[in-house]
């Protein structure tokens, strides 16, 4: 089962370079294979005002957006929990400097490898990353 990392819901649901090849592969995708979490609904909002902010979108498309990822989110993927376990396991992830993972990278992983998942990401650092620490990875 793919878990989605940020950086594809924004693409998909945003107007960036990848947002049509997003959009089609949500849509190729079977609606109960799909995974987020917690974690990607605020790393979303965040991206959204980073948008808002650098004027890249206006107030009304960021509400569009937020209404379509609720809508996905309830509709359509399984909301994988973050747990203290998780937590831990993504420090150790975020111990391997040579890696350069962020902390919400480091996460991500984390939540892929507990719940034996695959990363989908658009994120080339991120999903090299993956590859080193043995995590299943698709980057698109």
């Amino acid at each position: 089962m793919p878990y989605l990392d940020t950086s594809v819901l924004v693409a998909a649901l945003t107007t960036e370079a990848n947002t049509g090849r997003m959009q089609e592969w949500l849509a190729a995708q079977r609606a109960d294979d799909l995974a987020i979490s917690a974690w990607v609904a605020t790393e979303f909002s965040a991206a959204l005002s980073i948008k808002v902010r650098t004027g890249a979108i206006d107030g009304v498309r960021r509400s569009v957006a937020l209404a379509a990822f609720a809508q996905l989110s309830s509709a359509s993927f399984r909301m994988l929990p973050v747990t203290g376990a998780t937590f831990r396991s993504a420090a150790r992830f975020a111990d391997q400097a040579r890696l350069g993972l962020r902390a919400g990278d480091a996460l991500h992983l984390a939540i892929v490898m507990d719940e034996g998942l695959v990363l989908a990401t658009l994120d080339k650092r991120l999903a090299e990353a993956g590859v080193a620490l043995g995590v299943p990875t698709d980057l698109l």
